[in-house]
């Protein structure tokens, strides 16, 4: 070849060459930064931070969700995963290791079958009233058993029945999301999905639904506000007692 075509060839501008289908675009230092700082308030955060939160660290109109998922792409098949619970977000353990942490975990109170049963009653029908549970479970509940789940904080007193007596209606709170790793209460198991863990029995009465829980914490219109003052003690029902576990058939 001449020797001015070879200066020509060298002098000729070089277009880049496409990345192989197997190597993804880095991303821009500014997009970097900004996951580092999403990144950082949550391992910071002493409980899950919702994306208003986030949004106070950066310039009006910052896609905080589009960051999120990014983000949350980044640390998945990691030992730790960025999971949405309560509609927050937080740091987590990936589930198939949570084995490796048994050892180091505070084991927890165990719960009675009563309040089991009053847990998950409360969490599909709510609100509902102290009754509107014995009727279901078909045995008076302990008041004892409502105690101890309103001391696990996974539910709480909403207000009261307009109805005789004004008895205190019962819902779920933010913590019971929390910790059984729900996004919002519609992410409770259906009916395919109880009846395929052995929860329901196959053969169920005809037109038998399952109910649709709500967890709006805007009072119904059946429902009014707790007052200021102390509340009293709801009456216990026939063979109650203090205990949790105290329950007899009605």
């Amino acid at each position: 070849m001449p020797e001015d075509e070879t200066e020509r060839e060298r002098s000729r501008p070089r277009l880049p060459l496409p990345l192989p289908s197997n190597v993804i675009k880095l991303q821009s230092t500014d997009l970097r930064e900004k996951l580092r700082i999403v990144e950082a308030l949550l391992f910071a955060a002493a409980e899950p931070l919702d994306e208003q939160a986030l949004a106070r660290h950066f310039n009006e109109g910052e896609d905080v969700k589009a960051l999120l998922e990014e983000l949350q792409g980044l640390y998945a098949g990691r030992g730790v995963n960025l999971v949405r619970v309560a509609g927050k977000w937080a740091f987590r353990t990936a589930e198939d290791l949570s084995f490796l942490l048994e050892k180091q975990t505070v084991e927890q109170r165990r719960l009675s079958r009563a309040a089991l049963e009053t847990l998950a009653i409360i969490a599909y029908h709510q609100p509902v009233t102290r009754a509107e549970i014995e009727e279901i479970r078909g045995v008076s509940t302990s008041k004892g058993t409502i105690d101890v789940l309103l001391e696990t904080d996974w539910i709480k007193m909403r207000g009261r029945r307009r109805a005789p007596g004004r008895p205190v209606t019962y819902g779920t709170t933010e913590a019971f999301l929390s910790h059984f790793g729900f996004d919002s209460i519609q992410d409770l198991p259906g009916l395919n999905e109880l009846k395929g863990a052995g929860l329901l029995d196959s053969n169920l009465p005809p037109g038998f639904s399952m109910p649709n829980p709500d967890d709006a914490p805007d009072l119904r219109e059946d429902e009014e506000p707790l007052e200021d003052e102390p509340l009293e003690a709801e009456p216990l029902g026939e063979g109650d007692d203090e205990a949790e576990g105290g329950d007899e058939p009605r």
